[in-house]
């Protein structure tokens, strides 16, 4: 019966070891979001996923067009929003290429309204405002790396409360 057991332990090991799938995506951060308008997308997202208040972090943007192709320049702004009052912008720059990454420091805790405006896009003159919302220093982040530590450490206890008696007792005869 053990021998089946480890067998079958093995062969799982194996199996979710192995590849399957000729590609692999990775998540999407949970402080990211995009949105189409007029026919153009912005890409938004911090690094790190849930940025620290009073430490540096950075601002990752990206303008796409509706064919999903990088628009080469463009000029844009950013307001900052908490509790339903400005606390931060970025006047209107011009970008070359379609990312814009740059540092920002967070000065409060909680979920923060990101308006992204893009300046006379396609040659229109015009706003185009983008709404985002962003957060720093989720609790559910830690909520979520402590049940995984529970977790793992359930199931080692559970390994070791079926193996080692039996460990032991093959080392005794």
């Amino acid at each position: 019966m053990t021998k089946v057991r480890s067998f079958f332990l093995i062969s799982v090991l194996l199996f979710s070891s192995s590849t399957l799938f000729d590609s692999a995506e990775g998540h999407s951060m949970f402080n990211s979001a995009e949105k189409f308008y007029a026919g153009y997308r912005v890409q938004v997202a911090t690094a790190p996923e849930f940025p620290q208040v009073g430490e540096p972090s950075q601002f990752l943007l990206r303008v796409t067009d509706a064919d999903f192709e990088e628009v080469d320049g463009f000029t844009m702004g950013i307001r900052i929003m908490f509790n339903d009052q400005q606390v931060d912008a970025v006047p209107p720059t011009s970008i070359e290429g379609g990312h814009w990454d740059f540092d920002y420091v967070w000065r409060s805790s909680g979920n923060h309204i990101v308006l992204v405006d893009l300046y006379d896009m396609g040659g229109k003159p015009g706003v185009l405002t983008y709404t985002f919302n962003m957060g720093t220093q989720s609790p559910f982040g830690y909520i979520f790396f402590l049940a995984i530590t529970i977790g793992a450490l359930c199931f080692a206890g559970v390994v070791g409360y079926i193996y080692v008696p039996k460990f032991f007792k093959k080392s005794k005869v």
